[in-house]
């Protein structure tokens, strides 16, 4: 469920018509909804109720503070994968406490902030790591607490670039392999494996890859007690998809997901993390943008909104769907097939194809729904296109979270060499 409907015949986010922000601050522009972000983060805790269960937001979904700062208030840690997410994490309020640092190639520099500040974890990714993480530790006479990502050879069933289980994912230590890793970190005295980590990927839609991840995983912390290592913490990463077609696409439930991990590993007596982050904020955020031209080619109609691949790039780098709406809701249900396209200088800058809507026309307003992960966080300002501006809504209320620069904002970061100057 999320807090975007249409009220009088407007959609709205919570209290707060989407047109009218439109209005005061231009399009495009990012809206989240803070009810929706918050009753994700409760339904998936809830579902968990009567397991020692923590959440750990993963930040790179969508790092803006304020997103950071609403799921913080509901409980939420942070699993981060650079320095800068770590900083984000903690400027929105997370203790270093409830942190977990992800990330497959961590730097020298990064992990040692990450101890400097007492982050509760590392979950480690490879033997190099592993060895740089305890001379940094023993350096500053710490002990690093790490969980061993392990990599289970398991299909997630999901898009290629988004699946990180399988053998030839760049992502963790094999498990074959991994018994040997735990035997080396024990001779280090700068380091405590206290956990097995497993993350086998993203906008999964079935449980039976995590069954089978964590079946596997279950299996290894048996046998490493078994060769005396003391495992009592289990971090089950994220995953589980959320509903990009409306209700013609509805993965597992938090519910069912909390029975599968409660059956394969409630015997086991361990503390439990979990990162999920699209499941919390993908579908509180949606990316508006108004209609320029409607443009009649050959055999095609163009919908040109000013919204573009630098904006939401998932379409282009994923094929991935997105349902767009009208902000105004149409009295004519009578359909039209459009590609909806940006004003990027790139064939692949597109939103959607081929897909039906109510008429539009020059200057109406579209909202791209399930736009709240991987959206703000990866676009760039390709064709020197300012970022969009941030909106959080709060009931009847709303502010910017992040500004869209302007023009004089973006050149001044660049410099011109003196050699250059006439």
């Amino acid at each position: 469920m999320n807090h975007f409907e249409y009220r009088d015949g407007v959609l709205c986010a919570e209290g707060v018509s989407l047109a009218t922000i439109a209005d005061d601050i231009g399009t495009p522009f990012y809206c989240y909804s803070s009810a929706t972000l918050r009753r994700h983060a409760r339904v998936f805790m809830d579902a968990f109720k009567g397991q020692p269960a923590r959440l750990c937001y993963s930040v790179k979904a969508n790092s803006n503070l304020a997103v950071i700062a609403t799921l913080a208030a509901e409980g939420a840690g942070a699993d981060v994968v650079s320095e800068g997410e770590l900083r984000r994490a903690m400027a929105a309020g997370i203790a270093p406490s409830q942190i977990v640092f992800s990330g497959v190639g961590k730097t020298a520099q990064e992990m040692a902030y990450a101890l400097e500040v007492g982050i509760d974890q590392f979950n480690v990714e490879s033997e190099p790591e592993l060895e740089l993480l305890a001379e940094l530790a023993a350096a500053r006479g710490l002990v690093a607490k790490i969980a061993i990502r392990v990599n289970p050879d398991v299909d997630a069933k999901t898009h290629e670039k988004i699946a990180t289980g399988k053998a030839e994912n760049k992502f963790g230590i094999s498990w074959k392999h991994a018994p040997a890793v735990y035997a080396r970190a024990a001779e280090l005295k700068s380091i405590a494996a206290i956990g097995i980590d497993v993350h086998i990927g993203s906008q999964l839609t079935s449980l039976d890859p995590f069954e089978a991840a964590f079946k596997r995983v279950a299996g290894m912390v048996t046998a490493l007690r078994a060769e005396g290592h003391k495992i009592s913490h289990i971090d089950l990463g994220g995953g589980l998809g959320i509903p990009y077609r409306g209700d013609n696409d509805i993965p597992p439930h938090p519910d069912e997901y909390a029975a599968l991990v409660k059956r394969t590993m409630g015997h086991l007596g361990c503390d439990l993390t979990f990162e999920p982050g699209r499941l919390l904020v993908g579908n509180a955020g949606v990316l508006v943008s108004r209609v320029i031209y409607v443009k009649e080619g050959d055999n095609r109609t163009f919908l040109i909104i000013d919204a573009a691949m630098n904006d939401l790039i998932r379409p282009t780098l994923y094929d991935a769907f997105h349902e767009i709406k009208t902000i105004a809701e149409p009295a004519d249900q009578t359909r039209f097939t459009y590609d909806v396209v940006g004003p990027v200088c790139e064939t692949g800058d597109f939103i959607a194809k081929g897909r039906e809507l109510t008429k539009l026309k020059a200057g109406d307003l579209v909202a791209i729904m399930s736009a709240g992960a991987y959206g703000a966080v990866q676009a760039s300002t390709y064709n020197t296109r300012p970022l969009v501006p941030e909106i959080l809504v709060h009931g009847d209320n709303y502010a910017v979270i992040r500004a869209r620069p302007d023009y004089a904002e973006i050149l001044k970061q660049d410099k011109i060499p003196d050699w250059l100057k006439r």
